[in-house]
């Protein structure tokens, strides 16, 4: 899959509530959690595309955009949503902003499951269930269900994956690539900063 396919999208619309303080903005082996989850996307994306709220400009590399949720903290569908409007590729690889410590050959692999034509979402499967994040989605049709999905007053991000045609990966086969799960890792409070 050509790298120049496909669009990074990085959530980091959220309120850091538990954590008590902006979590995006922890330093983290020299680093800001958010330029971590930047760091891994942008090694298989060509434009990298960052959500944030519209009161908030975060601090990101060159050539990152960022733009804006529309209404603050209104959930992570609506992040998404602004992501996917900015979009500019016909692939997407949506993220969250903290989570640090990402694999990007099994980024790769969500998005390498985009060649069939027949699906329009890929996810991972943990503990028998399918995560939301990461996940890999062809654009014009996810946008098209979030702006329905947004429109009837959904907030879940699990809701954009269960409204289009979906290949989930099984945990045997991700663990291949990623065997101690890192990419799933996310920082909710200050205990779950990687040691």
């Amino acid at each position: 899959m050509s790298a120049a396919a496909v669009s990074a999208i990085v959530l980091a619309g959220g309120r850091s509530s538990r954590f008590g303080r902006d979590k995006l903005a922890e330093p983290l082996a020299g680093r800001t959690l958010l330029d971590h989850a930047i760091a891994a996307v942008i090694l298989i994306a060509t434009e990298t595309i960052v959500v944030s709220p519209p009161d908030e400009t975060p601090t990101v590399p060159r050539g990152v955009v960022v733009v804006h949720d529309h209404i603050a903290f209104e959930g992570p569908l609506v992040g998404l949503l602004a992501g996917l409007r900015a979009a500019t590729n016909p692939l997407a690889i949506v993220v969250a902003g903290d989570m640090p410590t990402m694999v990007a050959s099994l980024l790769e692999a969500l998005i390498a499951r985009l060649a069939d034509p027949a699906i329009d979402a890929v996810v991972l499967e943990v503990d028998g269930l399918s995560r939301p994040l990461p996940a890999a989605l062809r654009t014009a049709p996810a946008a098209a269900a979030a702006e329905r999905l947004v429109a009837a007053g959904e907030r879940r991000l699990r809701a954009i994956v269960e409204a289009l045609p979906m290949a989930v990966i099984d945990e045997p086969a991700w663990r291949l690539l990623d065997p101690d799960g890192t990419t799933l890792r996310d920082v909710d409070t200050p205990s779950d900063l990687p040691q």
